[in-house]
């Protein structure tokens, strides 16, 4: 799995690093920082944090896509 982020797009309103502490981090107010190869075993705290990124700036490369999330509960445009 492989995480990008659009760093121009982020916000910083850090709802990713809430619900993927190991993967997103929040450097100050407003910088994330973030593991862009996590393991796979953070997958579905992953998938829920692009869900719930409100400017959509994560995507994930290597899950399958919309289906992966899907199977994580998450609902599309969460």
């Amino acid at each position: 799995m492989r995480v990008v982020v659009d760093l121009n797009r982020c916000q910083g309103y850090a709802q990713c690093a809430f619900l993927a502490p190991d993967v997103f981090a929040m450097h100050g107010e407003e910088a994330l920082l973030y593991d862009a190869r996590p393991d796979d075993t953070r997958r579905v705290d992953v998938l829920r944090a692009v869900a719930a990124c409100p400017v959509r700036a994560i995507a994930v490369e290597g899950t399958g896509g919309k289906r992966a999330a899907d199977r994580v509960g998450v609902p599309d445009g969460a």
